[in-house]
């Protein structure tokens, strides 16, 4: 079986926030992509956190509620980040996202540079078009 690798179906672009940035600011990030969540980066690119539209969500309603809008990333961002290696195998990374909550994984060098990322619906891609490539080689050979 050939090994399926995470950079040959990760998002090259994703979308992404700095620490100082108003969460009004990365509401509209969200909106303006299909992206679910997106790593939080430094000028350099290195990974320092991770924000998800829930996260937006939850302080947006909050601030809507009391009438205040003080919030940058920073406040709200996860420190603790799952992140992956362009090399590591898609299916493992399947099988972790079954048990695990986050939908959305930076992809990350060695360095903890930020590469790109990789979605729950990057993954399924993966395994549709593995399935269907296995299913038409098994057609052929019971063709032969």
């Amino acid at each position: 079986m050939k090994s399926l690798k995470i950079e040959e179906y990760m998002n090259y672009y994703p979308v992404t926030f700095s620490e100082n940035m108003s969460v009004e600011e990365a509401s509209l990030r969200f909106l303006k992509t299909t992206q679910i969540g997106g790593p939080v980066v430094d000028n350099k690119g290195l990974v320092l956190g991770f924000i998800s539209e829930g996260d937006v969500l939850e302080k947006m309603l909050e601030s809507i509620y009391f009438n205040e809008n003080v919030a940058i990333v920073r406040d709200i961002m996860s420190a603790q980040v799952l992140s992956v290696k362009p090399y590591e195998s898609i299916i493992e990374l399947g099988q972790t996202m079954i048990k695990a909550k986050p939908k959305v994984y930076p992809v990350i060098n060695d360095d903890g540079k930020l590469l790109g990322s990789i979605s729950r619906n990057e993954v399924l891609q993966a395994c549709y078009e593995h399935g269907r490539a296995r299913h038409v080689i098994e057609k052929e050979h019971a063709a032969v």
